[in-house]
């Protein structure tokens, strides 16, 4: 079981540095801003599944997977609450430009959203490999 769980955890840490990496091919190539948040949510996204997996709690919807961010790693102050922000505002920020009519998100909140991400996301690999 414990082999299942490590293989899930890796599992998701590559998705999310996918997602990153992609963020990162569509910010360089100007291309769509919202597609840059989008990406860079779910790398953030995947990276906090990877962690969840880890104490053995997966909600099955985003605000689940927020919360239980804040709860279990955030208010037991072993992540800042920096990137808990951060990872609400990107959360917002993905909302606002999949489902809301004709709200844009600019480039430097995209590129923002992006060195967030990639620094939210560092931390959390960090973690998880001292935990091993």
């Amino acid at each position: 079981m414990k082999e299942e769980i490590e293989a899930l955890i890796k599992y998701r840490l590559e998705q999310a540095q996918t997602a990153l990496d992609d963020a990162k091919f569509l910010l360089d190539g100007k291309r769509s801003a919202q597609s840059v948040v989008n990406r860079a949510y779910y790398a953030m996204f995947y990276s906090v599944l990877a962690l969840l997996q880890k104490i053995g709690k997966i909600p099955s919807k985003h605000t689940g997977v927020i919360s239980l961010f804040d709860l279990e790693f955030v208010a037991k102050g072993i992540f800042q609450k920096e990137l808990s922000k951060h990872f609400h505002k990107a959360f917002e920020l993905r909302q606002v430009s999949d489902y809301k009519t004709f709200k844009l998100i600019s480039s430097e909140k995209a590129e923002e959203t992006y060195r967030n991400a990639s620094g939210f996301i560092d931390a959390i690999k960090k973690y998880i490999e001292s935990e091993k």
